[in-house]
């Protein structure tokens, strides 16, 4: 199963550091899902949940205030104004 690298961090905290198969997120322009080998891309994020998937099929969700979402080079970041744990 193809993976990325997936950072999720706010200026307080970094929530998740590691693998994904799939990252969900809103943008100001809508839902978006990242799949590894995706297009690079760089997004406003609306008041929101961010859905990481790993490998193993586990499911961690965050509450994200603002912010932005960036991937490039099977990197994908999260940089949060706030978030929290959903």
């Amino acid at each position: 199963m193809a993976t990325m690298e997936v950072h999720v961090v706010s200026p307080e905290a970094e929530f998740f550091n590691g693998e994904a198969s799939e990252v969900y997120a809103r943008s100001l322009d809508g839902e978006i899902g990242i799949l590894p080998g995706h297009q690079p891309a760089l997004l406003a994020l609306a008041d929101s949940q961010v859905r990481v998937k790993t490998p193993d099929g586990a499911e961690h969700a965050y509450h994200v205030t603002g912010g932005f979402l960036q991937f490039k080079d099977n990197r994908l970041t999260v940089l949060a104004d706030d978030a929290s744990d959903a």
